[in-house]
């Protein structure tokens, strides 16, 4: 599973959080401090749960955790950052068409959600992050992916069919390489009739100042009636 923080004052919410790195690897003891902040506002225990490198087991691993969080009882909210965050999506689509309950919605940080890596963001945003590396985030997707056609909805879920999806949140920064998979996606989801909070924060920076709180928000936030709302 991985490390759980768990709050002051517990609501009973659970969030299972997905983390991923750079590599396409998780370790989830990196985002306990997100996890602790995240407690703190909402009251929700944060399982920062672990998952394989390398796909199917990876969404396997996930759909556990899931499962594991669902046995309490408690509504659960999953969020995860870059493949986490895909990985939180191809969960939700693998439940819905398993017709299993679906977590009550999804928070999406700078997401991966597009390994065909054809996104224009990717070239255009190079420069703002010294850090990136297409040419190496290619041979982590080829590792991670195993053989999987790179446009597999479960691999890359901005391909997959989004109706029925709860009420998703996208975090991500208007410099960020990963861009354009949140900005397609938060389009394909509100055309399919998904209730969307996209938030674009000018750049790195202020994605980290207002990540927390803005979680935080579409957490505690009552669940709206079903719509497609796309934030400006």
């Amino acid at each position: 599973m991985g490390p759980v923080v768990r709050p002051p004052v517990p609501t009973g919410a659970v969030v299972l959080y997905l983390q991923g790195d750079r590599d396409l690897r998780c370790v989830p003891e990196s985002a306990l401090g997100l996890a602790g902040r995240l407690a703190l506002r909402t009251g929700a225990s944060v399982v920062c749960a672990g998952y394989r490198s390398a796909f199917p087991g990876a969404l396997d691993d996930v759909q556990a955790a899931y499962e594991h969080c669902r046995a309490s009882g408690s509504p659960v909210v999953v969020a995860g950052e870059r493949l986490g965050a895909g990985l939180a999506v191809a969960l939700l689509t693998r439940l819905r068409d398993s017709g299993a309950a679906p977590p009550a919605r999804a928070i999406l940080d700078s997401a991966l959600l597009d390994l065909t890596l054809r996104a224009p963001s990717l070239q255009l945003n190079a420069a703002a992050d010294l850090s990136f590396d297409l040419a190496e985030l290619r041979r982590h997707v080829a590792r991670y992916a195993a053989g999987t056609a790179p446009d597999d909805p479960l691999l890359s879920p901005l391909y997959a069919n989004l109706h029925g999806l709860p009420p998703v949140q996208l975090l991500v920064a208007g410099t960020d390489p990963l861009l354009d998979d949140s900005l397609a996606f938060a389009a394909r989801a509100a055309r399919s009739g998904v209730t969307v909070d996209l938030r674009v924060q000018p750049d790195a920076a202020g994605l980290r100042h207002t990540a927390v709180a803005s979680m935080a928000g579409f957490i505690q936030a009552p669940r709206p009636r079903r719509s497609c709302s796309v934030p400006g």
